[in-house]
């Protein structure tokens, strides 16, 4: 069984075949599983996601049917579904290792990413892949407002624009100036005062032949972050901005090697094709 949470909630047996979670309580029952994947919820903390103040009376009965209703949902879409919630002394847990949740797989696939130097082409793959996973722009989309999921939502938000940052990075040592000063200014327009994703556009602008642009993007952060927070930018846009003034040379990126190309480590055959070690 597969569970998403970067948008909507969503569940797709492992061969992908949609399942339909009823009832909105079921839902946000799962939700709050989901936030703390393997590890377990105790009865009353998921008796006061469901009904907050107001519980109903037999409040743990009642929750225990809801789990007993969101299992069998689970095992009618897949045999051993019903196995995945496991009961605790007074707690349940939901079992779902870390590819089964697509947050866990974004996860894993930024620390593949993060791990990376030298090689934009396999960065930027890596975390192409990563951010493709999600579904909208908000994890636990229906419930991202509520306080049991809220911290967790914003978490993964905050790697999510991290990981479009360095993507957009990667890019740019890519030469793909133009399609990120491209794809960046509506997200800048969304996240004006992240001076890393604006250093990323005002580069790319810049090496997309855009300077004046470059420079007004810098003006306005500036002017944004004196008004808003009162702080000047920091050291990497001073130094950014110092570099575009004066158009140098380092701001633009030798090009990436083309992994096709011939290198030193093979030797071309007879018919000009590099000689594979495999």
């Amino acid at each position: 069984m597969r569970f998403g949470v970067l948008g909507p909630l969503e569940v797709r047996t492992s061969g992908g075949e949609p399942v339909h979670v009823p009832e909105a309580r079921i839902r946000t029952l799962l939700a709050a599983l989901l936030v703390h994947r393997g590890h377990a919820v105790s009865v009353d903390r998921l008796a006061d996601v469901l009904w907050g103040d107001a519980p109903p009376a037999g409040a743990v009965r009642t929750l225990r049917s809801k789990v007993s209703l969101l299992r069998r949902v689970l095992e009618d879409a897949e045999p051993g579904g019903h196995d995945l919630i496991e009961s605790r002394p007074s707690a349940y847990l939901l079992r779902a290792d870390g590819d089964a949740v697509d947050a866990g797989r974004f996860e894993t696939l930024l620390r593949r990413a993060y791990g990376i130097t030298g090689d934009p082409r396999a960065k930027a793959r890596l975390l192409g892949e990563a951010v493709g996973l999600w579904r909208g722009t908000a994890a636990f989309a229906e419930h991202a407002d509520e306080e049991f999921a809220r911290a967790e939502a914003r978490r993964l938000e905050e790697q999510r624009l991290a990981a479009m940052e360095e993507l957009a990075v990667a890019r740019l040592d890519l030469g793909e100036h133009a399609a990120v000063a491209a794809e960046l200014g509506g997200l800048v327009a969304a996240h004006p005062l992240r001076e890393r994703l604006r250093h990323a556009h005002v580069r790319a602008l810049y090496l997309a032949g855009r300077q004046d642009e470059a420079l007004a993007g810098l003006a306005e952060l500036r002017e944004r972050l004196r008004d808003d927070l009162g702080l000047d930018p920091g050291p990497d846009l001073a130094r950014l901005h110092e570099a575009i003034l004066r158009q140098d040379p380092a701001l633009t990126p030798a090009p990436a090697p083309d992994p096709d190309a011939p290198d030193a480590a093979g030797f071309a055959d007879g018919t000009g094709a590099r000689a594979r070690g495999d």
